[in-house]
């Protein structure tokens, strides 16, 4: 199968935070199709972003009152995807595009591309941890990258790689030395790395009650199909994890957007920021450093190398520390492989 075919279409694709949306409308190619998202009368619409008449990008026309206007000849689509008017005849059926559910959830805007029967918003991963934080406690963005959604989903589920690509903030050997336990339940899929008494590393060891200090420490990863993964970092003195831990969730969304190119959404939070918001612009900043400095051009790279080849057909060498990751590449194979046949 084409690294361009390996798309699930059944699914909720998380394809913008609604902040993103603040103009009315927003252009975004989602697993390879370009969607057009847009303020309707009845909330937001999602229609395939190509006039059937001459496949010029509706975006590059007009919207407004819950319509939109090609730029190229002035046809006009509703939020259903129907013709509304003509300028040069009559509404004939053919002057259609698809329109794709859409749903607002967890401050972000979700789509399905796939049989619209079937697009139950109680499929939406639980998000809900940003729901409970405040909007200016969340340290939140989107980012676009050069590389396959899969191989961004692997960065997250395998975090040995900190200790390597982010010596100085995430790692320090902690990933390494402990040893990573994987479960699947429900068809989510987790990775728990716990330690106790160990040095932690120089992003969390700043904010210990006394930096350099012993800890205990739990890094904790649940994905969901394809991309939506939710992380709990938990660190604090030796034997006072629960009474003067610190704890966080981040929320890693990938989102593909070509086979090749992948929509990024994060949005972390924690008790440290909720107390103190003032404090979200640094910690973005250190996200930002670790991901767009370091994680960013490894995975453009590794992309560049692996080129248009299929992950398995290159036989990788697989070590221990690959257990989560490649059981979700396996779940997710499956997964394509019955969505193709069906």
């Amino acid at each position: 199968m084409s690294i361009e075919a390996k798309f699930l279409k059944n699914v909720w694709y998380l394809s913008a935070w609604l902040c993103e949306l603040a103009s009315g409308s927003l252009a975004r190619t989602i697993a390879g199709v370009p969607v057009l998202f847009f303020e309707g009368e009845e909330g937001y619409a999602a229609i395939l972003d190509r006039c059937p008449h001459r496949f010029a990008p509706l975006s590059r026309g007009r919207v407004e009152r819950g319509s939109v206007e090609c730029g190229y000849h002035g046809l006009v689509f509703g939020a259903d995807g129907g013709c509304i008017r003509n300028p040069h005849g009559p509404l004939v059926s053919a002057l259609r595009v698809p329109a794709y559910p859409v749903v607002q959830r967890h401050d972000g805007l979700w789509v399905w591309l796939g049989d619209p029967e079937a697009a139950d918003p109680a499929l939406i991963p639980d998000l809900s941890f940003i729901d409970r934080t405040s909007p200016e406690a969340r340290v939140a963005g989107h980012l676009e990258n050069e590389a396959n959604y899969m191989l961004m989903v692997e960065n997250i589920m395998d975090l040995s790689h900190a200790d390597y690509l982010h010596p100085t903030t995430l790692g320090n050997g902690i990933n390494t030395r402990t040893k990573g336990k994987v479960a699947s339940e429900g068809g989510v899929i987790s990775i728990k790395w716990h330690a106790d008494d160990e040095t932690l590393p120089p992003a969390q060891n700043a904010f210990l009650p006394e930096p350099g200090q012993r800890a205990d420490f739990r890094n904790e990863v649940w994905w969901h199909p394809p991309g939506v993964m939710t992380q709990r970092l938990m660190f604090g003195p030796s034997g006072r994890l629960e009474s003067e831990g610190a704890d966080s969730r981040t929320a890693h969304v990938m989102t593909p957007m070509h086979g090749t190119r992948t929509h990024y959404f994060f949005c972390h939070t924690s008790d440290g920021v909720t107390r103190d918001p003032s404090i979200a612009p640094a910690v973005l900043d250190i996200l930002l450093s670790a991901f767009v400095g370091e994680d960013s051009p490894m995975l453009a790279a590794q992309q560049a190398r692996i080129g248009d080849a299929d992950f398995w057909d290159l036989k990788p060498v697989l070590l221990p520390i690959d257990s989560g990751a490649v059981l979700v590449r396996r779940r997710m194979d499956a997964l394509i492989a019955a969505e193709h046949i069906a």
